[in-house]
């Protein structure tokens, strides 16, 4: 291991877990050990605003995420390439999207060999990959997790996640906010994979954010967050509830199957919330040409985040609007609402589906 490699570990493994809010960015922690503190003034010079967009030294960043067959994850490995682009010092070599835990292992095993300064990890399965990632941390190469976690703290440098339960909550409180004067409205839920936690956590949100203005899900179904399933899900919904008042879909790719449904039924007497922020969903909330009245984002941008992320801890650097000395090791991106009268401030980084 080089020497730089070496500093650069103790001060990664040496900083303190922090965490940045949904919406406004906490201040992390630093560790006050002396390898941290060399070569620093203060804690205002290497780390100034101005110079982190700066070139710096090119970076050899390793990308490895599951197969694209979903409009959302075609989106992530896209933002993430097109944010390397960007970046005039940022060389990532991307392996090819796979859901084979074991192809993914040898990818990280790849990336180790080489000797890269950083690897962005989607991983298929969070637990499955925990120890590659751990071996990567151990040679003092910085790991960022993206939006399914790790089993062990320590075998991510940083971790970016999508807000699940936010997303349930953003949803909710929409919804209170069109029927939150009619106790009676009946509001029902199409849900994705219901064995998944990040499932669980938006359907908890949502219940939680009806809860504080008297409402509840009424009727509930389950997909797979394909178009089929949605499909499927939806038309089994219409027919076990004659009225309905509000809908939340959990996913805007599955979103297509249920619009096909509710089309295919003829029904229209209630209003839909998406869940993701897809441009297609995007785009028919603009148009006002269906049921779809709002869409809820979990960003599509998290990989691009982790890899300006890893960027800045492979030269060493900050946040720029953090007084920390160190970049936080974990951030949790908001999920705000998008409708006809903000989409335009979000259609232009939405995933197609």
């Amino acid at each position: 291991m080089s020497a730089t490699r070496q500093r650069r570990f103790r001060r990664l493994t040496s900083t303190a877990v922090c965490a940045i809010g949904a919406v406004t960015l906490v201040a992390g922690c630093t560790s006050n050990s002396a390898e941290e503190d060399e070569g620093s003034s203060g804690g205002d010079s290497s780390n100034a605003a101005s110079a982190n967009d700066d070139p710096g030294e090119t970076v050899r960043i390793g990308f490895s995420a599951p197969a694209a067959d979903h409009g959302w994850m075609a989106g992530i490995t896209e933002a993430a390439r097109e944010e390397a682009d960007q970046l005039g010092d940022v060389e990532l070599v991307v392996a090819e999207g796979t859901n084979d835990v074991s192809a993914q292992i040898s990818q990280v095993e790849t990336f180790i060999n080489d000797g890269v300064d950083a690897i962005v990890l989607l991983p298929f399965d969070g637990a499955a990959l925990t120890p590659i990632a751990l071996q990567a941390m151990e040679a003092g190469i910085p790991v960022i997790n993206v939006d399914r976690e790790f089993d062990s703290p320590f075998a991510a440098r940083a971790t970016v996640l999508g807000d699940n339960y936010g997303m349930g909550v953003s949803a909710g409180t929409y919804v209170c906010s069109q029927l939150g004067d009619q106790p009676d409205a009946v509001v029902a839920e199409i849900a994705g994979i219901d064995s998944l936690p990040l499932t669980q956590d938006r359907s908890r949100g949502f219940a939680d954010a009806l809860a504080d203005c008297g409402l509840d899900v009424d009727n509930r179904v389950a997909a797979e967050f394909t178009v089929e399933s949605g499909e499927e899900a939806a038309a089994n919904l219409l027919q076990a509830a004659p009225q309905l008042d509000a809908v939340w879909n959990h996913d805007d790719d599955q979103g297509v199957g249920v619009l096909a449904a509710i089309n295919n039924a003829g029904r229209d007497e209630f209003f839909m919330v998406g869940g993701a922020g897809s441009a297609n969903a995007m785009r028919s909330i603009q148009a006002g040409d269906s049921v779809l009245q709002a869409t809820v984002i979990y960003p599509s941008t998290q990989a691009a985040d982790g890899v300006r992320l890893a960027r800045l801890i492979a030269q060493g650097k900050s946040l720029s609007d953090l007084e920390s000395q160190a970049v936080p090791r974990q951030i949790v991106l908001n999920a705000p609402v998008v409708t006809a009268e903000n989409v335009d401030q979000y259609i232009d980084s939405a995933f197609e589906s």
